[in-house]
């Protein structure tokens, strides 16, 4: 944190102490006197930086209470923060949903939501919530897994959360890649696969388009806010809705090396094989209808496999190899 962001959250915390243990509300001047951080400025810089203060703690949600201090004798507002509506009731779960909330922290993998995840479970410990209690108290034996291994991944997502229109490279299932131009609203999971929905500005619509299809960069094109996400919008609708007016995508054929002696439940699946050369390397034939859930199982290989062709799988297997190897790094 910076030292000008440290000092903010400092007079902040200063604020809310002071309004909400006050016995009577505070006169501005009061207020002032009583958080150091105002007592330095000027006056006018008092009252910018005050006005912001109030602001920003109703805007996280603090019941910041205003009022004529003395309605027959002059007009000065006093401040208090109402302890009724500031303090929180009692959390409690059954032991079902701690089992759920445990289950839904642990099934994030990607490092930045993970940390995420283990302050939720540190919170859960914290009310007396076993992380992995089960409806009937015993050990969660399978942990279900959220991959994000995606390279837009992050970058997708950071843009719908601050709401800010983005560019990239798209590739459909057999097509040329080509530059979209994106307002994001939604991001979600959906049969194992990663999806953005949002308003495509080029084609006057909205999209839905799959990450592992994203072929460049991810780029900001806009500034945060600059949009409105439908109020009604659901993500996963949506990508269901995409999904299934779609229909069924065609049968295509990919060309694989593959090292002798490995991969051997790809060659299973081979509809032909040649030898070209003899002990070290064969080429396969495979049939599939899914781009992204080949080039996740041909990614699993690593140098055991070569993709000659379709190209869209070749440069997908590249790209996500080479963003394994970057993390690595």
């Amino acid at each position: 944190m910076s030292t000008q962001a440290a000092a903010k959250t400092e007079r902040l915390l200063n604020l809310v102490i002071c309004l909400l243990h006050t016995r009577r509300p505070l006169l501005k001047g009061q207020v002032r006197r009583a958080v150091p951080q105002y007592d330095q400025v000027s006056d006018e810089a008092f009252d910018r930086m005050f006005e912001r203060d109030k602001d920003e703690l109703r805007a996280l949600g603090i019941p910041l209470i205003s009022a004529v201090a003395d309605p027959f004798f002059g007009d000065d507002v006093a401040y208090h923060i109402d302890r009724r509506e500031y303090a929180l009731p009692q959390i409690s779960f059954t032991p079902a949903e701690s089992a759920a909330l445990s289950l839904a922290a642990r099934t994030w993998t990607h490092a930045t939501l993970a940390g995420a995840g283990a302050e939720a479970l540190r919170k859960l410990a914290a009310v007396g919530v076993e992380p992995d209690a089960g409806p009937s108290g015993a050990t969660l034996s399978l942990e279900p897994r959220v991959p994000a291994v995606e390279p837009a991944f992050e970058a997708v997502r950071a843009a719908v959360v601050q709401t800010y229109p983005i560019t990239f490279g798209y590739q459909r299932s057999g097509g040329a890649s080509t530059c979209r131009h994106v307002q994001p609203w939604g991001i979600a999971s959906w049969h194992g696969r990663w999806y953005l929905t949002g308003f495509d500005t080029d084609r006057a619509g909205s999209r839905v388009f799959r990450l592992g299809r994203i072929t460049s960069p991810v780029k900001a094109d806009g500034h945060p806010g600059s949009y409105v996400v439908p109020a009604d919008h659901d993500p996963r609708r949506a990508i269901r809705f995409a999904a299934d007016s779609s229909g069924p995508e065609r049968e295509r054929i990919a060309r694989v090396t593959v090292r002798a002696g490995r991969a051997h439940a790809l060659r299973r699946r081979a509809l032909d094989a040649e030898s070209n050369h003899p002990g070290l390397w064969d080429e396969i034939r495979i049939s599939f209808t899914d781009g992204g859930r080949l080039i996740d199982e041909l990614c699993w290989y690593g140098p055991d496999v070569c993709v000659l062709e379709p190209e869209d799988v070749r440069a997908g297997v590249v790209a996500r190899l080479r963003s394994a190897a970057r993390q690595d790094s």
